[in-house]
């Protein structure tokens, strides 16, 4: 069970690079990072698009005007003069930017966190991937949602063969927040529908790339053969980017998959969920009960397992924050993959491969992932909604 202690030796010196006052994710990347504050100190940044607002912004959030800077330019030039600069920056900024500020952190020898979808397409993911393996740093994707405790739970059970033979693979990620085009209209929202920032898709990248990674991580032996994606810009002035998609795999092995993406689901909150079915049983998880991990035997009545409780296996208790007695959220989820970004990087920095190797959190190779599924499903589907091999 997680308390706070310190598991590195002393707080990592973290920047971020936008998160500011307007946007939607980055107080989730404070709340993460700053949940342990044994694991990150924030104590620079280029919050914001709008240098003044940035500035501002940062000063309420306790950083040092001077430490308050005008773009990431300035902020990875600034702080390596510095003799205790940044070590690590946090790129919550839209997906069109991310290639090139990965690169220049990495140039400037920090470790990188990254907003997904990572990049626009796969070969910048290979190259950004070799570029921090020849500078020796971690790169850390923001899949939050995959550090909720109960899908490490459903990672070993699968792994130890209680559902059988996997043959089938549901997943949905959708909201209905995008029904009509007036959501275009908001500032956080106008970058996603156009494809020179969002690049080649909306709701695949922005959405699905956290579930299908979610896939990834309970199913980490299952590897793609086929997929065939149709996609829809219900709302005409988003095409070509899709506001709907679906989504049909077809596994090495012989397992099948689907998932159901959308923001157009008029009336729903959220819905993202994923069941695996067995040759025995089947499992499911859903973010709006993260809590719960349903266990449904044939011929024995249904189970719902708990966080928190004895019964669970160590690697899902590892991640428990508050006890079975009390409910635990995506902040408590952020705050997990965090802390393992902040492991990961101090391993990196003594040299502890075998430390490193035995982590478990979504790295450079699953925002390389992403990148590949999304494009693979736009190639799909730009092909007429037709079967292609996975590239």
């Amino acid at each position: 069970m997680l308390n706070g202690e310190k598991q590195i030796a002393r707080p990592l010196r973290w920047a971020m690079v936008g998160g500011g006052r307007l946007s939607q994710v980055g107080y989730k990347h404070r709340t993460g990072a700053l949940r342990d504050n044994t694991a990150f100190q924030l104590v620079a940044g280029a919050f914001d698009i709008d240098a003044g607002r940035g500035r501002d912004f940062g000063i309420n959030l306790g950083v040092a005007a001077e430490r308050c800077y005008t773009d990431y330019r300035e902020l990875f030039e600034r702080e390596a003069q510095r003799e205790e600069g940044i070590e690590v920056v946090t790129i919550a900024t839209p997906n069109g930017t991310h290639y090139e500020i990965s690169k220049a952190a990495l140039e400037a020898g920090l470790h990188v966190i990254c907003e997904k979808p990572l990049f626009f397409t796969s070969q910048q993911a290979r190259e950004i991937k070799a570029l921090a393996e020849s500078k020796g740093r971690i790169i850390g994707v923001t899949y939050g949602y995959s550090g909720h405790q109960m899908l490490l739970q459903m990672r070993q059970m699968i792994a130890r063969g209680d559902i059988g033979e996997v043959r089938m693979v549901e997943m949905q990620y959708t909201h209905g927040f995008s029904a009509s085009d007036s959501a275009d209209k908001f500032e956080a929202q106008k970058w996603r529908v156009d494809p020179a920032i969002a690049g080649p898709s909306f709701v695949l990248g922005d959405l699905s790339t956290h579930t299908y990674y979610i896939s990834q991580l309970v199913l980490p032996d299952l590897k793609l053969k086929s997929l065939l994606c149709d996609r829809q810009s219900f709302i005409a002035s988003r095409a070509p980017l899709e506001d709907n998609a679906m989504v049909m795999m077809r596994y090495h092995g012989g397992a099948v998959g689907r998932l159901w993406t959308s923001s157009v689901n008029a009336g729903c909150m959220d819905a993202q969920q994923i069941r695996v079915i067995g040759s025995k049983a089947s499992l499911q998880w859903c973010d709006t009960q993260p809590n719960e991990l349903r266990y449904e035997v044939q011929n024995q009545p249904n189970q719902l397992l708990h966080h928190g409780m004895p019964y669970l296996d160590n690697a899902a208790l590892a991640d428990d924050r508050l006890g079975a007695l009390h409910t635990e959220g995506l902040t408590d989820a952020w705050s997990n993959i965090y802390l393992k970004f902040a492991l990961a990087m101090d391993a990196k920095n003594r040299g502890d491969e075998a430390a490193l190797a035995a982590m478990i959190y979504p790295g450079i190779d699953a925002g390389l992932e992403g990148v590949r599924w999304v494009e693979n499903c736009v190639r799909s589907a730009d092909s007429g909604a037709v079967w292609v091999n996975y590239e």
